[in-house]
């Protein structure tokens, strides 16, 4: 019989590809001069995206991928080039190679919905990341992450003994590349917000600042909304008020109820969250201020 599985779309190898993103303020050449350091490393630019807030004084941001032969040994070398151009174009960069596997913690409380998907995703090889450790306040979801492998610690937390909580989960997940609080039912201390700047996602419902406290989809049905939906950022010291990385929505009308509201609601942080967790990951997203660039 004839193959009709259609064409092999699995991605390519990832030894030898890397990422580069670069700021600097704007002005003509950078992008060439950029590119002749590539070409001259023998690098092949496989992807380019950039960005400038204004062509007039404003700053460029530049994300490149690219594929060097045995770039591991010769990262050290590339770095330096990068290193003697940053002064003269007033850049600063992030070099990453794509072969690093991230390591991320998740804090969970009682719901699963998000924590599943982050596991499917990295399972499935969608999302290109291990997920070290599970810290939960409750011991629900202990069997989820025990049944994908994933050590689980239960942190109790009450008002008295957060700081101590605080503590013991910083102990217990060590140094991670990534915090994802998925439904994390604690607001987290400046503190710990200090310990991971630009590495601490949060998800969630886009309801904010119309309907706040316990139940949202409850005020929410009673006002008659027709949107609901979920927005995932980085965490600040100011609560809800970090730079948005991914925001979706999904339309209801006078037939749903609380518990439809909820189940769509699911839905969408768990794509809205894994979505920003995997441009994260793979350096896509820029903070720029109180904002994000992102080259998705």
């Amino acid at each position: 019989m004839p193959d009709v599985s259609g064409p092999d779309r699995r991605a390519p190898s990832t030894a030898d590809l890397g990422r580069l993103v670069v700021r600097c303020p704007d002005r003509p050449g950078i992008v060439a001069v950029l590119s002749g350091l590539m070409a001259e490393a023998g690098a092949n630019i496989t992807e380019s995206q950039q960005h400038s807030s204004d062509p007039s004084g404003g700053t460029f941001t530049l994300r490149l991928e690219f594929v060097l032969d045995d770039l591991a040994t010769r990262r050290t070398e590339l770095e330096a080039a990068l290193a003697g151009l940053a002064g003269e174009w007033q850049f600063s960069w992030r070099l990453t190679e794509a072969a690093h596997t991230p390591r991320l913690a998740v804090f969970v409380s009682k719901a699963d919905h998000v924590l599943q998907e982050l596991l499917y995703r990295v399972d499935a090889g969608d999302l290109r990341a291990e997920i070290a450790a599970v810290v939960s306040n409750h011991p629900d979801l202990e069997p989820v992450a025990r049944a994908h492998g994933v050590p689980f610690h239960h942190v109790p937390v009450t008002p008295d003994t957060k700081d101590a909580a605080e503590a013991r989960a910083l102990e217990l997940i060590g140094d991670v590349d990534l915090v994802v609080l998925a439904r994390y039912m604690q607001i987290v201390s400046a503190d710990f917000c200090s310990r991971f700047p630009e590495r601490l996602i949060n998800i969630h419902h886009s309801f904010l600042p119309a309907f706040v406290g316990a139940n949202p989809y409850r005020a929410a049905h009673d006002r008659g909304v027709k949107l609901i939906g979920a927005t995932a950022h980085y965490v600040t010291a100011e609560l809800d008020a970090g730079p948005i990385i991914e925001q979706e929505v999904a339309r209801v009308d006078h037939r749903a109820t609380v518990e439809d509201m909820r189940r769509i609601g699911r839905y969408v942080e768990r794509q809205v969250l894994a979505q920003a967790v995997t441009w994260h990951v793979e350096d896509r997203v820029v903070v720029e201020g109180d904002r994000t660039i992102v080259f998705a």
